[in-house]
């Protein structure tokens, strides 16, 4: 099942980075979320490709894609859909929000105001909505793949801690090199969606599926999950911290160099792995001493990456 997992990670790279280039890694780490079963917050500087990766994503999946342009008007109803009473029928209708798709754009989230920022928490802790007191769960593969722009203060309210931990990664493309970008040039030259639209499904939702259920079972030995533990522990240890990581950020370190090691064609996880994506899984789940709303000076990553560089890696 690796092989398979390897050469769908490989097909999707490919057909995104058909729009996306010179961004190999963070497309990597993107699919890496996605086989894992977690949400994704790109966060960056405006007109980096945020809103495009994200709509590349979803075409090149054969699912629905729901967009949701985030505003301070924005009602929770305008989220996850509401109830109504339907005259002729006698009955209560549900009428679905945008939520009800497998792939969720949430465009600037940040723009929202916490009221509607919580409706989307049970959305992606547990893929459901309850409304009236009634759950309805949420198609599946269900993933979120959020925007916000860290440089923008007016009209904004920063995410609190409980909402960005529930995204499996946070991510930032930062600017093409030179030869990307004269290449993107070129490419979108005639008509800015002219790569998009070309842009056809290379699998499934029940692909997806498939290679989700084909994550949990590679093998994690007890070294590597020493490794994770000791990478959590050192982020509660540290003095620069005033919170470390907590254990819904220990499996979710777990889980994602587990699909890590499966898109390499691997089904056991190197300390490499663990690696790869421990920075872009833990940074976001810490706050430092004097934490600068500013995001991109944020000092989390350097932290997350010196307990990395300080801990020794497992043998066999």
């Amino acid at each position: 099942m690796t092989e398979t997992m390897q050469k769908l990670a490989q097909k999707l790279e490919a057909s995104i980075s058909s729009v996306i280039l010179g961004k190999e890694q963070q497309i990597r780490l993107i699919i890496t979320s996605f086989f894992s079963g977690g949400h994704v917050l790109l966060d960056d500087i405006p007109g980096t490709g945020k809103t495009t990766l994200a709509r590349a994503l979803a075409a090149s999946v054969d699912g629905k894609l729901g967009r949701i342009q985030f505003t301070p008007d924005l009602l929770p109803a305008d989220v996850t859909g509401i109830q109504y009473y339907d005259m002729n029928s006698g009955k209560f209708i549900l009428k679905k929000g945008p939520v009800f798709t497998n792939i969720v754009l949430a465009d600037e989230i940040n723009r929202a105001t916490p009221r509607t920022q919580s409706a989307m928490l049970e959305c992606m802790g547990e893929a459901q909505v309850t409304l009236d007191g009634t759950t309805y769960p949420l198609p599946q593969p269900f993933f979120v793949i959020a925007t916000q722009n860290p440089v923008e203060f007016e009209g904004t309210f920063p995410l609190p801690e409980a909402q960005t931990d529930r995204f499996f990664m946070r991510l930032s493309l930062g600017y093409p090199e030179r030869e990307a970008e004269i290449s993107m040039m070129e490419r979108y030259k005639a008509d800015a969606d002219v790569p998009l639209s070309s842009v056809r499904p290379v699998c499934s939702c029940e692909d997806i599926l498939a290679v989700r259920n084909a994550v949990q079972q590679i093998t994690v030995s007890r070294k590597i999950r020493e490794y994770i533990a000791d990478i959590v522990q050192a982020t509660r240890e540290d003095t620069r911290l005033t919170l470390g990581v907590s254990p819904r950020g220990t499996l979710a370190l777990m889980r994602g160099a587990q699909a890590y090691a499966g898109i390499q064609g691997r089904d056991f996880v190197l300390p490499d792995d663990v690696k790869a994506v421990a920075v872009p899984i833990l940074a976001h789940r810490i706050i430092t001493g004097v934490q600068n709303r500013l995001r991109l000076s944020s000092s989390g990553e350097e932290i997350i990456s010196s307990i990395l560089e300080k801990l020794p890696s497992p043998v066999d």
